[in-house]
């Protein structure tokens, strides 16, 4: 008797449990989960050996806008140029840094028989034959090579701040010298003779003087490559030569960087 009253107690109970549930108002709110948000944590980069381009060597080729057509380059005008910049990078944004350093920029331009009388006694720089006789004579091969101090700033982007030696990167810039020598380089004299070119002498001629140029130069710069590597474009701001004196000359170079350290 008493396992029958037991059982029919836990029957009621369970009835009464299910009837309140069911009968809940159809307006009452459904209960939800509150969702926490986790702040975003800034990525952190470990810049304290990262390699970026602390030592650059450029090779290109150069050449003279603005150049009339009595004077005549030939072959392969180049320029080299070598620094050594600080990098700084920017603490909000890794991938910007600002740099700054010091080097050697150098151009050699090729002539084409012409030769630039860098030490003349006019007021005028003269690019033409060099005349020493009734026939006419010339250099068959001359170089013009300017050498300058030049302070470089660049303004530097990298996809992985820390893994600059891995990554793209792009940088714009400028930088301003100060000339340190002018020079000419001659060899193979050679005259016109009824007509045929006659070889004279196989002696160098070298001469130095910066009295035809304009001794400050500011020069617009270009990098953009990957890794060690950057294709570089500079185009000179200022004029080669000084006010009065020659063609309003503007070197522009476009050429290979490698950078490391």
């Amino acid at each position: 008797m008493k396992k029958i009253l037991l059982f029919s107690a836990l029957t009621f109970a369970a009835y009464c449990i299910n009837a309140q549930v069911d009968t809940l108002p159809a307006n009452t709110p459904e209960l939800k989960v509150a969702k926490t948000t986790v702040p975003k944590t800034k990525k952190k980069y470990d810049l304290s050996k990262r390699p970026n381009d602390h030592f650059l060597l450029q090779i290109g080729y150069t050449q003279w806008l603005d150049q009339p057509d009595s004077i005549d380059t030939k072959g392969f005008s180049r320029s080299i140029n070598s620094y050594f910049m600080f990098d700084f990078p920017f603490k909000t944004t890794p991938q910007l840094s600002a740099a700054i350093g010091l080097g050697i920029g150098s151009d050699r331009i090729s002539f084409n028989r012409d030769y630039p009388d860098i030490k003349g006694q006019t007021n005028t720089l003269r690019f033409n034959y060099r005349t020493t006789s009734p026939d006419t004579t010339f250099f068959k091969k001359t170089k013009l090579t300017t050498t300058y101090l030049e302070a470089p700033i660049e303004l530097r982007y990298v996809a992985k701040p820390d893994q600059s030696d891995k990554s793209f990167k792009v940088a714009l810039g400028v930088k301003v010298g100060t000339m340190l020598k002018a020079g000419t380089r001659a060899r193979k004299l050679t005259a016109i003779r009824q007509g045929a070119e006659v070889a004279l002498n196989d002696y160098v001629l070298k001469e130095a003087s910066k009295q035809y140029f304009n001794t400050t130069r500011v020069v617009g710069t270009v990098r953009v490559g990957f890794g060690h590597f950057t294709v570089f474009g500079n185009y000179q701001f200022t004029k080669l030569l000084k006010d009065g004196v020659g063609p309003e000359i503007k070197p522009f170079t476009i050429g290979l960087t490698i950078g490391g350290l």
